[in-house]
């Protein structure tokens, strides 16, 4: 008899370094039989993963859990325990205690009661006796560095046993024991399926993970099929995969219920590459649904030996689901595979590792697919239909018949409160007498004879007149709804395509004195609307509509949508509530099928949903991105050359961008907030970007062109260092993710946006201006615009693919001087004083000008312009730069950043000049080091030329510069 314990997880493991961390680790005791697991570094929620392996020979002996803190020079810390008599395990049920979390205890009993944390286990008795003898084992007591284990062959593995179940030291030989397997599971994996199936009943199947879409395939295969190859343990296809990928030491785990979860677990090296040597993964596949002939599985990989392995899980969706019929009879089944990121502890290398992960994961399916598509033959989606033809033909558009409507709508206290008035009063003139004419009565007309009759009137009257209103309402929303029931508008003309379909609202306001609403649903997409029919006296109401919008020349950036209360033609609807779908940043695929949460006080106080599917496509079969650049120009007056793929890329990735938007321009600019930032602006047919990396602090924001309210030119100014500001000013409530890029917002609620210092401020505002009216106009104020004078120079083009501040720029040391001045005299050169005005002039800079130094975050900041004398420069150009200044850490002086921008002068707008000076104080003299970078915005064969030039010339100034202070300090003693 055997005893396995699976070492799991930690948690909430007290801190016992001086970093506020521990490097755990677990060690097992069962009588004279010693393991360990690994070391998990600087980490307080570890996760091991680890299965051990040890032989029964009492059962009164007691298995002893101990977890440590590593420490590289004294003794390893305590910090908890856990015991279990094997006794215990012997009589749980199945002999078996499960996977559960348990409390680690002191070392004894007197200890100070305190957290020590808990620890995950599972531990389970297995009859197997055939079993490798530990206690003629080498020592288990191994290094921490050193990476020992027993390298056994998988196939000779029981099922339950991974490959790192036991330790030992390097110097012992391979050994290939014979173990027997465990008895075989009493029932199948298509037993243990469908017992899941009766299980997930209703179950939804689960959105995409965030990290996007990777594979969306439809197979000739059913998906009971396709699920078994892919998962079942007879299956031979995740062994050809995984030799295909190149993993080594496979061990694939039986599949079980654990916790009413159907799991298993995989292990397996992965294959080395540039970056890394082969590590052990530990990878947890767990179906979340398996309904009729729907599953999806959730797939977890874990690497702990990695740098940071112990922070995050990378996570990987599968959707298996029945797909279209074939036209040879055949079942089809819908492959749709998702990835995302679980990060278990934050990190600031999240970043990082998520971009690291990326390129592999995507790599892992690209050979998924191959693999797959030679066991299972792929079906053109395009032969079978879209995906929308197939969501969209599935809606049933519910019919009501009139009789059925006209009671649901009628049955109210109005209708019937009047019908019995009415009632009563033919009945009392049926019964009544003629009575004599009297007063100011002649024959035919009867006037009331007391006040009771003149209010029953009255109250006839007007309940007489709701019912009229209430007809014509009845009559004109039925004819609404008619207009619906037809699937909607078919748009016409080739572009962009905008489908939605209008499935079900979900918990809508009651606003009615009934209890209930009559909801429609008004859709708004570039000035064009939508509306649905009405449905009466309905909270869950059922539309199963679809609508079109005629095509558009551009994407559409934004579907507004609103739902109100129908009171009559003539009464001010009731907002149930709104929502805005952005398609800049949504995953279009994820729009197939998508509950929207509604805003406003009505629909978050009844949390309503509307559930819709959106399709965008582009139904023209040329070049759309020429097309549009065409018509820019006209606008525009100038040349614009379309963009290249890296460059297009680079933007997208930049802002997060889909990949049907394009780059049109960027430029070179100036954000104006408390202090100037230097970055870039880049234009696109729906959004305004901009981009800024100073210091290694990154300023990033977008905003759409549809969200402008207004565009205006402020007059030049000493803050703007002489530069007209194009000043945009967003609609109330718009761009709020942008915010932290406004410089004011005004009383009304509107951001307001400042850019300045263009390298050329006509082609760059007639750019913006045109992008602007294009986008955000209506068709009746396009055709008011006057065309603006063309011009016969071409439109600058960026062929790049990189942009400031994606990449550190690489520094080297270009001038290093010991000066004979005190620091508080050098520092003078920064200080905007007369000392630093008369340096700066010495060498060559015109015009100088700079603001005092403000503290931000830490650091000192500052601004600088000048001009360069003509023996400087024959161009005469502009330098605007921002100076921070900060101290030294653990000595006496200063470090001080630049990064200059040229203007005026030829491709000035293609590099940005970094300059560090590093001041240090010695005694009565201080030591001067200066290095110096250029951050490429766009790519030109010239680099090399330009850097060699910019070099020469900055060391010549450097040493005019300090030459300069060290005789301004001897003059002024």
């Amino acid at each position: 008899m055997k005893l396995v314990v699976k070492v799991i997880e930690a948690r909430n493991v007290p801190a016992m370094d001086l970093n506020g961390l521990s490097d755990p680790y677990v060690r097992i005791h069962l009588g004279k039989q010693r393991s360990r697991t690994k070391v998990v570094k600087k980490c307080l929620n570890p996760y091991w993963g680890d299965e051990f392996c040890f032989r029964v020979d009492d059962l009164s002996d007691e298995l002893v859990i101990s977890v440590l803190d590593e420490d590289k020079y004294f003794n390893d810390d305590f910090i908890g325990l856990v015991k279990f008599p094997v006794s215990r395990v012997f009589d749980s049920p199945d002999k078996s205690l499960g996977t559960a979390w348990y409390s680690l205890l002191p070392k004894t009993k007197k200890s100070k009661p305190k957290d020590c944390g808990e620890i995950c286990l599972h531990i389970y008795l297995s009859q197997n006796t055939s079993f490798l003898d530990l206690s003629t084992a080498p020592s288990l007591k191994t290094p921490r560095n050193d990476n020992a284990g027993l390298h056994l062959k998988l196939n000779s593995l029981p099922p339950r046993l991974d490959p790192c179940s036991i330790s030992f030291d390097d110097t012992s030989e391979n050994v290939n024991p014979e173990f027997p397997e465990d008895p075989p599971s009493p029932s199948s994996f298509d037993d243990q399926i469908k017992t899941m199936q009766g299980r997930d009943q209703g179950v939804e199947l689960p959105t995409n993970l965030p990290g996007g879409v990777l594979l969306d395939q439809l197979y000739s295969i059913s998906s009971s099929e396709l699920n078994a190859l892919l998962f079942s343990p007879d299956s031979k296809f995740p062994v050809t995969l995984a030799e295909f990928q190149g993993k080594t030491e496979l061990h694939f785990g039986q599949w079980e219920f654990e916790n009413d979860t159907f799991k298993r677990l995989n292990t397996y090296l992965t294959p080395p590459s540039k970056l890394s040597k082969s590590l052990k993964a530990f990878e947890t596949q767990t179906y979340k649904l398996a309904n009729a002939n729907s599953f999806a599985i959730l797939i977890s990989v874990s690497t702990p030996d990695v740098i940071y392995g112990s922070t995050f899980r990378v996570e990987m969706l599968f959707c298996i689901t029945p797909g279209p019929d074939l036209p040879s009879g055949e079942q089809s089944s819908r492959l749709l595979t998702s990835w995302g990121m679980n990060f278990v502890q934050s990190t600031m290398m999240k970043g990082m590792i998520e971009n690291g992960a990326r390129p592999a994961v995507k790599e892992s399916f690209d050979q998924l697919s191959t693999v797959l598509s030679q066991h299972v033959k792929p079906v053109d989606i395009k032969g079978t239909g879209s995906q929308k033809d197939q969501l969209l033909a599935s809606l049933q558009v519910e019919t009501q018949s009139n009789w059925k409507l006209a009671v649901q709508y009628f049955a109210n206290i109005t209708v019937v409160s009047t019908i019995i008035i009415g009632i009563y009063v033919f009945i009392h003139i049926c019964l009544a007498t003629p009575s004599t004419v009297q007063g100011l009565e002649f024959v035919g007309l009867d006037l009331p004879d007391s006040i009771g009759e003149v209010i029953v009137c009255g109250v006839l009257v007007l309940q007489l007149k709701r019912i009229f209103d209430l007809v014509v309402r009845f009559m004109q929303a039925r004819s609404q709804s008619q207009k619906g029931s037809d699937h909607g508008i078919k748009a016409q003309g080739d572009g962009w395509m905008l489908t939605v379909a209008l499935i079900e609202g979900i918990s809508l306001a009651a606003v009615d004195s009934t209890g209930f609403s009559d909801p429609y649903v008004v859709f708004t997409c570039n000035g064009r609307t939508r509306t649905s029919s009405i449905k009466f006296q309905k909270l869950d109401p059922k539309w199963n509509e679809i609508f079109e919008f005629d095509a558009m020349d551009e994407p559409p950036s934004v579907l507004e949508v609103e739902v109100f209360d129908f009171d009559g033609p003539f009464d001010e609807a009731t907002s149930l509530g709104h929502a805005e779908i952005n398609f800049l940043k949504a995953n279009i695929s994820e729009l197939a099928d998508v509950s929207v949460p509604l805003q406003g006080k009505l629909a978050q106080a009844w949390q309503s949903k509307l559930r819709l599917r959106i399709f965008v496509d582009d139904t023209r079969s040329g070049n759309a991105v020429r097309e549009y650049l065409e018509k820019m120009e006209k606008e525009v007056g100038k040349k614009i050359n379309q963009r290249s793929p890296q460059t297009n890329s680079a933007f997208q990735k930049l802002f997060c961008l889909p990949q049907e938007e394009f780059l049109i321009n960027d430029f070179t600019c100036h954000l104006k907030r408390k202090m100037p930032l230097q970055g870039r602006l880049f234009l696109s047919p729906r959004v305004i970007g901009f981009h800024a990396s100073l210091f290694g602090h990154k300023t990033n924001f977008f905003f759409l062109w549809e969200d402008v309210e207004d565009i205006q030119v402020a007059s030049p100014n000493i803050s703007s260092m002489g530069s007209p500001i194009v000043v945009i000013t967003l609609r109330k409530g718009k761009g709020l993710d942008a915010k932290h890029g406004a410089r004011t917002q005004d009383e009304e609620g509107r951001l307001k946006f400042y850019f300045h210092s263009f390298v050329s401020f006509t082609m760059a505002h007639r750019t913006v201006m045109a992008l602007w009216k294009a986008r955000s106009l209506s068709p009746e104020q396009k055709v008011k615009i006057v065309e603006e004078e063309s011009e016969t120079t071409s439109l600058q083009t960026e062929e790049s693919g990189t942009f400031v501040g994606d990449e550190d720029v690489s520094m080297t040391e270009v001038y290093s001087s010991a000066l004979s001045v005190p620091m508080n005299f050098l520092m003078e050169l920064f200080s905007g004083g007369e000392v630093d005005r008369r340096v700066m002039e010495r060498t060559g800079c015109l015009n100088y000008s700079c603001s005092p130094w403000e503290l931000d975050k830490d650091v000192y900041e500052r601004q600088v312009c000048y001009k360069f004398d003509k023996r400087i420069s024959s161009y005469k150009g502009e330098v605007t730069s921002i100076q921070q200044k900060s101290s030294l850490p653990e000595q006496n002086g200063w470090l001080i950043e630049e990064i200059l921008t040229l203007h005026g002068i030829p491709l000035g707008d293609y590099f940005n000049l970094h300059l560090r000076y590093q001041l240090e104080d010695r005694a009565k003299s201080c030591s001067v080091k200066v290095s110096f970078g250029i951050a490429w915005l766009k790519r030109t064969k010239h680099q090399k030329r330009i850097s060699k030039n910019i070099l020469s010339n900055l060391v010549d100034r450097l040493k005019v510069m300090f030459a300069t202070v060290e005789k301004e300090y001897v003059n002024g003693r």
